[in-house]
């Protein structure tokens, strides 16, 4: 096992962990950023992002990671391969271990892990991923103006998801797997009210349909077996998101569905001197936009919390010397 002390570990990259990134670096922090397991994050698999400000024309999703890399990189962020597989804050300073053999021991840490969209499993989402299938409407939903629409899942994300898209999208087609919907009643009834949704109970996808884009959808009516063909330009794919916070929860406060529990109004953790930013600790937005913001406020929890140790141990000193 290798060792290694560092000021400022950033885990995890994307919007929120690029941000830290070039404000820690800015503030002469020497931020240490491994990538971790999808260097880029969920942005590397979107093809188009337009709803990003500063990008009039819209940016593919993986050059607009490249372009904050190189951000990061131009103030002096190191930025790894590598992924956390293993992390002790039971103490201070607190230590992360890299790809199971590189031990880092950092003064500040910032979590920008993520949160990863959970698929159907089919080879066709797979292959068409970004290509018409999609597990954001906020994000995409704009492309499908006017178009045929299909939404996979039964819970607040999805009502929320197809209510979205009622408002832009010629029809939507949402598809539960029971005969009923989990969703909040509230939910339920905006779906309800919107015209242009409709709802196919007990229904299953068994494969997205085109070659090089989506063209439709094939459902199997788990009760009858029946088979239909739904021709759609849109998939969308609401069954939730699982947090990448797995190797937190022995030091960390986590919710119910995983993500990291924050101070209200800062990026500050249970544990003092680690700070969560972008998807990891959130669970309502997962936006770009939103992660980047909480990327800048964790590099400046950062900042502020380790001006406060140096200035502990400067009076440590004198008291000391006195």
């Amino acid at each position: 096992m290798t060792e290694e002390k560092v000021n400022v570990l950033i885990i995890g990259s994307g919007p929120a962990g690029y941000t830290a990134a070039i404000y820690a670096a800015r503030a002469g922090l020497n931020p240490v950023m491994y990538q971790g397991g999808q260097p880029g994050g969920q942005l590397t698999i979107t093809n188009d992002v337009e709803n990003y400000p500063g990008y009039p024309d819209g940016i593919n999703g993986p050059q607009m990671m490249v372009d904050f890399q190189k951000q990061a990189e131009r103030f002096g962020t190191d930025v790894r391969f590598g992924l956390a597989t293993q992390v002790d804050f039971s103490g201070y300073p607190h230590k992360v271990i890299i790809d199971d053999k590189h031990e880092i021991t950092a003064n500040a840490v910032i979590i920008s892990t993520g949160a990863s969209a959970k698929w159907l499993g089919l080879e066709s989402e797979q292959r068409l991923n970004g290509m018409g299938v999609s597990a954001c409407a906020v994000c995409d939903g704009f492309f499908y103006k006017g178009q045929d629409v299909v939404v996979v899942g039964a819970g607040d994300t999805a009502a929320e998801e197809a209510t979205y898209l009622s408002n832009i999208c010629n029809k939507v087609t949402m598809i539960v797997r029971r005969d009923e919907m989990r969703a909040s009643k509230i939910m339920q009834r905006r779906v309800e009210k919107a015209k242009n949704i409709e709802i196919l109970w007990n229904s299953e996808t068994e494969e997205v349909l085109g070659k090089d884009e989506v063209e439709g959808v094939r459902v199997v009516n788990n009760v009858t077996g029946e088979k239909t063909e739904i021709k759609a330009t849109g998939f969308f794919v609401a069954i939730g998101h699982k947090p990448n916070t797995e190797i937190f929860k022995d030091f960390l406060d986590l919710n119910d569905a995983g993500y990291i529990i924050t101070k209200s109004g800062s990026t500050k953790t249970k544990v003092e001197g680690v700070f969560a930013s972008g998807d990891a600790q959130d669970f309502i937005y997962r936006q770009a936009v939103t992660a980047a913001g909480t990327g800048c406020m964790a590099a400046l929890d950062a900042e502020r919390f380790l001006a406060e140790k140096e200035d502990e141990l400067e009076e440590e000193e004198v008291a000391e010397k006195a």
